[in-house]
Formats: C-alpha cells, sequence, structure tokens
C-alpha cells in the first residue's frame, strides 16, 4: 500500500487479501472511528504511520490470527468482551445458551447461578447483567482465563458476578444453585477442525475433551445433582452430534423435562435437563 491511500483505497487493497467485513473491522481499530464515519470519510487520506499499523494488521489476519485477538474484542449478546488468546472467542451460537438461561429466570426475581468453565465470561456475566438480583459464580481452571474474565466483569455486572479458580466444581463445595450453565470442551482429539480457521489460535484445553468429545461433558452431567437446588436447571453447550449422548446422559444422572435446541442454523447446540428432587 506504497504512499498515503485513501481511506476508500485501503479497504479495497485490504479485502484482496480478507472479506470488507473484517477490512473495516480492523480499519477501524487503527482509526478508532465507527462504520459510518469510515463510509463518510472515504476520499480522506490515511497517514503514513496509520496506513503502515492497517498493514500490519492485516497481515496477522492473512496469517491466520483471529480478528477477535488481534483487535482484543467481540461483541456477544450486544456487548464488547475483552478476549485474548488465554480464552475462546465468544461466538453468535452460543448466545442460545444464554437465552434459555434467561427463560429460566424471570425478571426481578433472585438466582444462584454457576457458569463452569467460564473463559472471557461472556455466559455468566451476560446473564448477571440482564438478570442483576441474581448471584453468578465463574469458575475456571485457567487463571489467565480468569483474568479476561474479571476485567469484563467489571464492566459489565461489578456487582453481582464471583470469580473463582476451580476444576470444574471442586471449589464449590457443598453450594448449590438454581441454574448451571456451562460450554465446555467438546470437540473430539482428532477432529481435523482444530487445525483450520481460528481453532488452530484458540486455546486447545478449552476445545478438546478425550478421544469422543465427551469427557468433560460427562463430568460436568454426572456431578451436576450435587450442586443443583431441586427444580434447578443444567444447560449445556455441546458438538452437533452429541445431542443423544448429552440426553442420554442427562437422563441416567436422573434430570427431568430433558430437552435439545438447535441454534438458527438448526444446528442441534443446547441440551438440558431439570433436577426434580
Amino acid at each position: 500500500m506504497p504512499g498515503a491511500p485513501t481511506i476508500r483505497e485501503a479497504l479495497d487493497a485490504a479485502q484482496q487479501a480478507t472479506d470488507r467485513i473484517e477490512a473495516r473491522v480492523l480499519l477501524r481499530e487503527v482509526l478508532n472511528q465507527s462504520d459510518a464515519w469510515l463510509l463518510a470519510h472515504d476520499d480522506e487520506l490515511l497517514t503514513a504511520e496509520q496506513a503502515q499499523q492497517y498493514v500490519a494488521l492485516a497481515v496477522r489476519r492473512v496469517a491466520g490470527e483471529p480478528v477477535a485477538y488481534i483487535t482484543g474484542r467481540r461483541e456477544f449478546y450486544g456487548r464488547e468482551f475483552v478476549v485474548n488468546p488465554s480464552v475462546l472467542i465468544p461466538r453468535p451460537e452460543t448466545e442460545l445458551l444464554v437465552e434459555l438461561a434467561l427463560q429460566r429466570l424471570p425478571a426481578g426475581e433472585s438466582y444462584s447461578v454457576l457458569d463452569l468453565g467460564t473463559g472471557s465470561g461472556c455466559i455468566g456475566i451476560t446473564i448477571a447483567a440482564e438478570r442483576p438480583r441474581a448471584q453468578v459464580t465463574l469458575v475456571d481452571v485457567s487463571e489467565a482465563a480468569l483474568e479476561i474474565a474479571r476485567v469484563n466483569a467489571l464492566q459489565w455486572a461489578p456487582a453481582n458476578t464471583v470469580l473463582l479458580h476451580s476444576d470444574w466444581y471442586s471449589a464449590v463445595a457443598a453450594e448449590r444453585y438454581d441454574l448451571i450453565v456451562a460450554n465446555p470442551p467438546y470437540v473430539a482429539e482428532g477432529d481435523a477442525h482444530l487445525q483450520q480457521g481460528d481453532l488452530r489460535f484458540e486455546p486447545r484445553t478449552a476445545l478438546a475433551a478425550g478421544v469422543d468429545g465427551l469427557n468433560d461433558l460427562q463430568r460436568i452431567i454426572a456431578e451436576a445433582p450435587q450442586h443443583l437446588r431441586a427444580g434447578g436447571w443444567l444447560l449445556l453447550e455441546h458438538g452437533f452430534d452429541q445431542a443423544v449422548a448429552c440426553a442420554w446422559l442427562l437422563e441416567a444422572a436422573g434430570f427431568q423435562d430433558v430437552f435439545n435446541a438447535p441454534d438458527l442454523a438448526g444446528i442441534p447446540r443446547v441440551s438440558g435437563g431439570r433436577l426434580d428432587s
């Protein structure tokens, strides 16, 4: 990108290597401006320093680095969350897990919620922000992930979130909750997708769980009855081909009203059940 290009020229050049949406996201990062501003000023010249910064970000994206890690942010359920390579990148399909949780937590009432393997905190923090009378405990085995979750909790729900370093339920002792949510690792260790796209850059320990991807789902479901109040719900995100296995595991653990819900693409995405007693 020789000389001093205009905003339009910079975007046109960048989209030769990436799509236009990503090109705009990266230029917004450099200029600290909105899409509307970029459109209104598309004939404005970049400075040499801005052009150099933009090229550097585009090169990182061409090398495969996720845009969310480049910018350090990703939107989830209408809020912007801080992310880095210590945590998974929040994805739109995970918003289904939040929606199903909120349906079981009528507004204006008090609840206790446990978010297992919180990562960036996007699930539990969103629930806490949407239900300010709920007390939400966020746990993760990764201290680095908890550092990111703590930043996000302070931004969006500082009054009703608690963060704990915990290997699943290990740090919550005999505490019981009205709702447990989890988006655990559920990819099979040998899955070829782990070597593709953004997954190459995300923490493997937050993605893969044994030869069939069910190791952590099995543990979470089996131990959940010890940590739920009567009538409490367990909701889990899982892989596209794991709904039947999750239903069987939930029923074997004594859950009632076991269900599966598809995401917007029609892919079985969330399973759950209610603890009757």
